[in-house]
């Protein structure tokens, strides 16, 4: 368990698989925030899958503020070859909109920066909307940098059936 220097009311816990619905109920409330609610296909048993198998592909960190959940934080590891170095990639950080302002979702990202150096990471990155202002200038003044030399692109499920070595 971890609490924030200041107050005692924040409690950054890892999920166990009985947040299962309060994760998917997190990612809906995330994806209406970010106008994507069409695209979310998670379902507790997905979830449940993904997270919390023998090898869970992802890992949740959980923010109780008073008790109740507040937020939370969605990452995975990756691999930089450049850096011969594990990487650390921040899914999701999401925090209840009556509960901004109180430092939650910057104890979150601390903790997932925690996890990120103990594993001895080169890097921690994740990606925001170009629309979403208030996440942006978060970011920028916790020192962080926007790659803007860099395009995302993705195959998405039906896609990546299409791509073969023939095709």
């Amino acid at each position: 368990m971890k609490r924030s220097p200041s107050e005692t009311e924040l409690v950054i816990r890892r999920a166990g698989i009985q947040d299962t619905p309060l994760i998917l109920s997190f990612i809906q409330q995330l994806a209406r925030y970010e106008k994507l609610e069409d695209q979310v296909e998670a379902t507790q048993e997905k979830l449940q899958e993904s997270l919390f198998s023998p090898n869970p592909v992802a890992h949740v960190l959980i923010a109780d503020w008073d008790g109740k959940p507040a937020g939370f934080a969605v990452y995975f590891f990756n691999y930089s070859t450049f850096l011969a170095q594990p990487g650390l990639y921040l899914e999701d950080l999401y925090v209840n909109p009556g509960q901004r302002g109180k430092g939650i979702g910057r104890t979150l990202l601390a903790e997932v920066a925690g996890v990120a150096r103990k594993h001895k990471c080169g890097r921690l990155e994740w990606a925001v909307l170009d629309w979403n202002e208030p996440a942006i200038h978060f970011y920028q003044k916790l020192g962080a940098t926007a790659l803007s030399e860099w395009t995302l692109f993705r195959l998405k499920n039906a896609d990546l059936e299409g791509v073969t070595a023939t095709s």
